[in-house]
């Protein structure tokens, strides 16, 4: 069906399609039944779309004069023409995206046209590309930025609507000014809100612009500047959370490219309650998971707060004891690093019993063995057993031969 030649009083003016049941209210508009229906008593609205006159009266008026005329409109386009070519697909849905977009500013059902353009822009490369091209962007962009300032309800679901468009963008540095036109203060700070406080699938679409932003070496600091530890909070949570496994995977991304290009950053990511998250995590996560939350505890173990964090937690030392030789050859190094830095600064005795008794200088043992002579990993083992033997060697389980091989007495 030719919707694009559809004439403009047969479409319902809240979702833009050809109507089936038009009704009209006593502003002498008419609408999509269950279009203006859901306006009335699901969004309790006492208003015409259209006009935006109060309306004191709810009633509804079969239109069939309007329902006759649009039948007999469809009647016309199921006649076989012969000499009439079909408009190719792509320039039927660049004329229809451009006509919503155009319009975007001025519509007060943004939520509506945001889901067709979505539609649009997920059917292939070429109608994304095309969007790109015909301004989609800066439509959609200066659509999220102007709504975020309305406080209602379907504003916030326009803005949402819109992340779900952007998302399936490249975002790459080689689309420049997509890049450009996303990642500045005001877009990212809504993008920034919407993780925070948006639905599930509309903070997927957050963390997933997110990530790609990442890719480029984007600097994060304006907006850590701007949302502070509610940032980091609204991460962790994702990780936390695990309802989706390609989320939190994006989460912890994300948070490595912020915490390993600013060690300030570092600082409000522990206030956040990183290390608590991502100790608690470790234990049933999988290899993937496991490696980069280790990487996030070494980075944070490198500051006297991170340290300080990683010791009062119970788990610490036993869980970081538990990855060594069991997780991976990389999470075995990292493992190694993290307890090093504790050993170093925080060499109490708690920690050091709590290494032995959960089987961490065993371990530091075994992979004196393994591990290559001039292994990074060997070296910090030899550090920490040579550090610390003789508060160790009191115990049973430490080894005897050991002793000669460190050369201590």
């Amino acid at each position: 069906m030719d919707k694009m030649n559809c004439p403009p009083d047969f479409r319902c003016p809240i979702s833009m399609e050809i109507m089936k049941d038009p009704v009209t209210i006593v502003t002498g508009v008419s609408y999509e039944r269950k279009n203006i229906e859901k306006w009335f008593f699901v969004y309790n609205k006492k208003t015409c779309p259209t006009t935006m006159q109060c309306v004191e009266s709810f009633d509804m008026t079969p239109n069939h004069t309007l329902k006759r005329l649009i039948l007999a409109w469809k009647e016309t386009l199921v006649a076989p023409s012969s000499t009439s070519s079909s408009v190719p697909q792509p320039l039927t849905k660049h004329d229809e995206m451009v006509s919503l977009f155009t319009a975007l500013e001025s519509s007060p059902f943004k939520v509506s046209s945001m889901k067709k353009i979505r539609a649009i822009v997920e059917l292939g490369d070429e109608t994304k590309s095309d969007f790109i091209r015909s301004g989609g962007v800066e439509a959609v962009v200066g659509m999220l930025i102007n709504q975020f300032d309305n406080s209602d309800f379907v504003s916030f679901q326009a803005c949402e609507e819109a992340l779900g468009i952007l998302h399936l963008l490249p975002l790459s540095k080689q689309d420049e000014k997509s890049f450009q036109l996303i990642s500045k203060p005001d877009p990212m700070r809504s993008i920034a809100i919407i993780l925070q406080r948006g639905s599930a699938e509309a903070r997927f679409y957050a963390i997933t612009i997110f990530r790609k932003i990442a890719k480029t070496g984007f600097n994060w600091n304006p907006l850590i500047e701007d949302q502070g530890i509610d940032l980091f909070k609204s991460l962790l949570e994702l990780v936390y959370d695990g309802i989706c496994n390609k989320a939190s995977s994006y989460a912890l991304e994300i948070l490595f490219e912020i915490l390993s290009s600013s060690k300030k950053s570092r600082l409000k990511a522990i206030e956040a309650g990183a290390i608590c998250i991502l100790i608690e995590l470790l234990p049933d996560s999988n290899r993937s998971k496991s490696e980069k939350m280790l990487l996030l505890i070494k980075l944070l173990c490198e500051s006297p707060e991170g340290r300080m964090a990683m010791v009062d937690h119970s788990l610490g030392i036993p869980v970081i004891s538990k990855t060594l030789l069991q997780v991976s050859n990389l999470a075995t190094k990292l493992g190694v690093k993290i307890l090093w830095q504790v050993c170093n600064f925080h060499p109490t005795e708690r920690v050091l019993e709590e290494m032995l008794m959960h089987g961490a200088v065993k371990k530091m043992v075994t992979l004196l063995h393994l591990e290559g002579r001039l292994s990074s990993t060997k070296k910090k083992v030899l550090e920490m057993l040579k550090m610390h033997c003789n508060s160790w060697k009191r115990h049973q389980c430490f080894p005897c031969d050991l002793k000669d091989y460190l050369g201590v007495k």
